[in-house]
């Protein structure tokens, strides 16, 4: 997907163009190649942009640190504001005071629009926040167990991981059983 000179889309058939793709992006690792639509659409003084979208990524669990796989799906819409104002260089450095009304997504109405760009960021967004491998995880278990008292049902003493002995001397020192 080339980079979009945004008064093009105004000779575009009902001022929109559509991508359907399938690729893979540099700085996300996935198993297979991205596949979606895109529609861009030019609406005089914004930009409408929607994208449905799919991959499987592979993820690292917080809790046991092993790997697993997990379907993406992107189903979103944003509206870009195109303000003549929005991208003009500042001094580096200078500080730049910013009403919360201007906290939006801006383009200028004759700068670039990136649809690849778009697209990533929003493949990121929708990465879980918390990656957890699920309900047979090996940390959980063990965060159970460690909640617990480290005792199985028939009161004898559970492995615990190594990784988990400081907050177990921790637990003992204080006296507490995990509440």
């Amino acid at each position: 997907m080339n980079t979009i000179f945004i008064p093009h889309l105004l000779k575009a058939p009902k001022h929109t163009l559509y991508w359907d793709f399938k690729q893979s992006f540099r700085d996300l690792p996935t198993l297979t190649p991205v596949r979606g639509e895109l529609w861009v659409t030019h609406r005089g003084n914004f930009l409408e942009v929607r994208a449905k979208a799919e991959t499987i990524v592979t993820l690292t669990c917080d809790r046991c640190l092993n790997q697993y796989n997990q379907r993406l799906a992107l189903d979103d819409s944003e509206i870009i504001l195109l303000d003549s104002k929005a991208n003009l260089p500042g001094i580096p450095g200078e500080e730049k005071e910013v009403n919360l009304e201007e906290m939006e997504e801006a383009l200028s109405p004759q700068g670039h629009f990136e649809p690849e760009s778009w697209i990533y960021e929003q493949l990121c967004l929708s990465l879980p926040v918390q990656q957890n491998c699920g309900a047979d995880c090996a940390g959980s278990r063990l965060l159970k167990d460690s909640e617990n008292g480290d005792l199985a049902p028939d009161n004898t003493e559970v492995k615990v991981d190594a990784r988990w002995s400081a907050l177990a001397d921790l637990k003992k020192q204080f006296g507490t059983n995990g509440h």
